[in-house]
């Protein structure tokens, strides 16, 4: 069996009740490759509406979640608390997540083992900046980040790693698909190397950075790229066609 493609719209902070029903609508309407599994990310108010107007088909994650179940954590959300709304995923440890709110690599990996822990299942991102490609830096950043999840995770079957050069994010600039499949397939020997082959083999590694409908294609045809992670062209109907880039 190959890998399934994944494709996952990350919708940050954006909508209002009026454009997340349309948005959900055009999903509805599709149609979008049932060879490829589609997952929407909704700010937190919005998740029940986008699971009540979306298929089955479609999953919803939550943006963020926290690493215990209830407590004094005054405007945080538990995994628990997205598995009563009828949500199968969320996506942890985005750069912004890393850049602006200060996350460290322990954090982001005791998140994952908990929403992994209360049957989630995990998008989980890694990437380097400008800074640190430019510096040569780039496996050695996205290797630490992904040692520290693998740390803690020893069932990877609900977990997709989403590979996103900070620079590439919102910017316009995308990794070429070579520099894109250059560092999956460093990650995936990295895996065959620190986790097991299996994993290696089975994993789906996403790519995210300013992916559209233009540049999806070339970047679908890389063996190690098993789907995208995609920011501001999900909240677009071009993103119809990044999840059929396959077809």
């Amino acid at each position: 069996m190959g890998r399934k493609f994944c494709v996952g719209g990350n919708w940050k902070m954006n909508g209002d009740k009026a454009s997340v029903t349309e948005l959900c609508k055009t999903l509805s309407a599709g149609p979008l490759d049932p060879n490829t599994e589609v997952v929407v990310g909704c700010p937190a108010p919005y998740l029940s509406l986008a699971r009540s107007l979306l298929p089955e088909t479609i999953g919803v994650a939550a943006q963020n979640c926290y690493k215990v179940a209830k407590g004094a954590f005054t405007g945080e959300i538990s995994p628990a608390m997205l598995k009563d709304l009828g949500l199968g995923w969320v996506i942890l440890g985005h750069s912004e997540r890393r850049a602006i709110f200060g996350e460290t690599d322990e954090l982001i990996a005791e998140k994952v083992a908990h929403a992994l822990a209360e049957g989630l299942k995990v998008i989980a991102c890694i990437g380097e900046t400008l800074q640190e490609r430019e510096a040569g830096q780039t496996e050695a950043v996205c290797f630490r980040q992904t040692k520290a999840i693998a740390a803690q995770v020893k069932d990877w079957s609900n977990v997709v790693v989403a590979y996103e050069p900070v620079w590439a994010i919102g910017t316009g600039k995308t990794a070429t698909p070579e520099q894109a499949q250059e560092v999956h397939a460093a990650l995936r020997k990295w895996f065959t190397d620190n986790v097991s082959a299996d994993v290696s083999n089975g994993i789906r590694i996403q790519y995210g950075g300013s992916v559209t409908a233009a540049n999806c294609r070339e970047l679908a045809a890389k063996p190690d790229i098993d789907g995208f992670l995609v920011g501001g062209a999900s909240l677009k109907p071009e993103f119809i066609q990044i999840v059929n880039a396959r077809q």
